[in-house]
């Protein structure tokens, strides 16, 4: 049995996700981001694959991606209010970590279970920013559902996809807790 440790309960009990909208620098430098990125790739994957890997974007990166929104999103017919909300996700951001789905062949292991991993890694590297002391939010929207976007502007490969964009900073007002599920709609007890 592994030790009890109150603490990360404690952790995980009360952890909230920090708009992106109110992060601002400093952000964590490289050696300060590799524990983070080091825990977010301990997590669960079935056969071992890495079916996942990180592109950390700075500043002049998400800028890039933020100007190449527009005529994307107009390419595309996207509601102007959808691709303003998307060129400020990416404009105002100081750092972001871009989650890249890439499944691997495998006999044993379905593409479905690699991409449940992605989604772990996700939620792993936000919660290991947000213990390390930073302000963390879990953003997708339609650029990252965008084959060409995300080919063009991340130089991702034909079979690979964004699980997420975990945008990583320095909180500049604590948000309200929101409400938490409800624990007698949605558990079960089968004990026969």
């Amino acid at each position: 049995m592994p030790d009890k440790n109150p603490a990360a309960l404690d952790f995980l009990l009360t952890r909230r996700s920090r708009p992106a909208k109110t992060l601002t620098g400093p952000v964590p430098d490289r050696e300060e981001l590799m524990p983070i990125l080091t825990a977010a790739a301990r997590t669960p994957d079935h056969g071992k694959l890495e079916p996942w890997r990180f592109i950390v974007l700075g500043k002049p990166a998400l800028t890039r991606l933020a100007d190449a929104v527009g005529p994307r999103g107009a390419a595309l017919g996207i509601e102007p209010e959808k691709i303003e909300k998307s060129y400020r996700q990416f404009a105002d951001a100081d750092l972001a970590v871009a989650v890249v789905f890439s499944p691997v062949e495998s006999p044993k292991v379905p593409e479905v279970e690699q991409r449940y991993s992605a989604g772990a890694v996700c939620l792993s590297l936000l919660n290991a920013a947000l213990a390390a002391g930073w302000g963390a939010n879990w953003l997708s929207g339609w650029p990252s559902h965008d084959a060409a976007f995300v080919q063009s502007g991340l130089g991702l490969a034909a079979h690979e996809s964004i699980a997420g964009f975990i945008h990583i900073g320095t909180e500049t007002s604590a948000p309200p807790d929101r409400p938490r599920p409800d624990l007698s709609n949605i558990v079960a007890w089968v004990d026969a």
